[in-house]
């Protein structure tokens, strides 16, 4: 146990030991068998062009120099092996709700913010597997704790210490945030954000642009409770209002349909807003499997990747 750990109180003490178990099983799990990382392939960028010769693979034509040109030219790409990869997880009131009890552990109710604790520290382990230096931002309607990335052996100790923190309370206020990493990041990297994404979608993706702009990649996470995605309830409950809102007495049979269809509305335009700006969204539901959720979504990750270097006839 680490100096620090010595100070930190029984429950998040805890806390830390739960989400670091888990993390540990879920990374055992995906990387078992493998010769090469799943994460190996996250970042693949154009390195340059050369000239086109007899037998070479036509579907990596540059089509655009040869409208230009005349002549015939094929893509060439080069992997980053060293990435600079940002996690930035909600820590806002809303992310304290949960309704699914820990599995494997008589512990409670894991929250949806354990779940993005868990995905977050999965990501850490396989990034530092492959030597990409990682840092970490948690926040609500600001920033609370702050770890630029690092490929030093202690940082994901550090990043495992800061999320065993766990939820305050306060509002979601994204944008903010992505606007100062794009200030911090110093060269391409990829953001990984994980929250319920309860904000304003206008400046959420303004903030977005503005880190793709620079040349980063963002990946969203999106944790949710399967209450908040079923809404099963049927007896009259009084829900209690999160981020400031006020609490309802309601027939929640009344409500679901309507409710369902908003809530699905907005996801839907969440995800087509940053499918616009090429950026990666991915539901996580906190009853599903969490390891065979992220191995899906990195083996699909993959497969796109392996096409893009294919060229773009593919």
């Amino acid at each position: 146990m680490s100096n620090n750990r010595k100070y930190l109180d029984a429950d998040v003490l805890a806390r830390l030991r739960l989400v670091e178990l888990e993390a540990r099983t879920i990374v055992q799990g995906i990387i078992s068998g493998k010769h090469r990382s799943p994460m190996r392939g996250f970042s693949v960028e154009f390195a340059e062009h050369r000239e086109y010769s007899a037998g070479d693979d036509l579907r990596r034509l540059d089509w655009k120099v040869l409208a230009r040109t005349e002549k015939l030219y094929l893509k060439q790409y080069e992997q980053e092996t060293n990435l600079a990869c940002s996690m930035l997880v909600d820590c806002s009131e809303s992310m304290s709700f949960g309704s699914v009890p820990w599995q494997k552990t008589k512990s409670g109710i894991r929250s949806k913010f354990d779940h993005a604790a868990i995905a977050a520290s999965v990501l850490a382990y396989l990034l530092q597997h492959d030597g990409d230096a990682i840092g970490l931002y948690t926040f609500n309607d600001k920033v609370l704790n702050r770890l630029s990335p690092s490929g030093r052996v202690s940082q994901l100790e550090a990043i495992f210490e800061i999320l065993s923190l766990g939820p305050t309370t306060g509002k979601t206020n994204i944008a903010p945030l992505l606007h100062e990493v794009c200030e911090r990041m110093t060269r391409k990297g990829v953001v990984f954000i994980f929250s319920d994404f309860l904000d304003d979608m206008d400046s959420l993706m303004e903030g977005i642009k503005h880190l793709n702009h620079l040349g980063h990649e963002v990946v969203a996470f999106h944790v949710m409770d399967p209450q908040e995605m079923d809404f099963p309830f049927q007896d009259p409950t009084l829900f209690r209002g999160l981020e400031g809102e006020p609490q309802l007495d309601a027939d929640p049979v009344s409500l679901r349909l309507s409710y369902l269809e908003n809530l699905n509305r907005w996801r839907t335009s969440l995800r087509e807003e940053l499918r616009k700006l090429d950026s990666d969204y991915v539901l996580l539901r906190t009853d599903e499997v969490l390891g065979e959720v992220l191995s899906e979504y990195l083996r699909g990750r993959k497969s796109r990747t392996r096409k893009e270097m294919r060229g773009p006839l593919t």
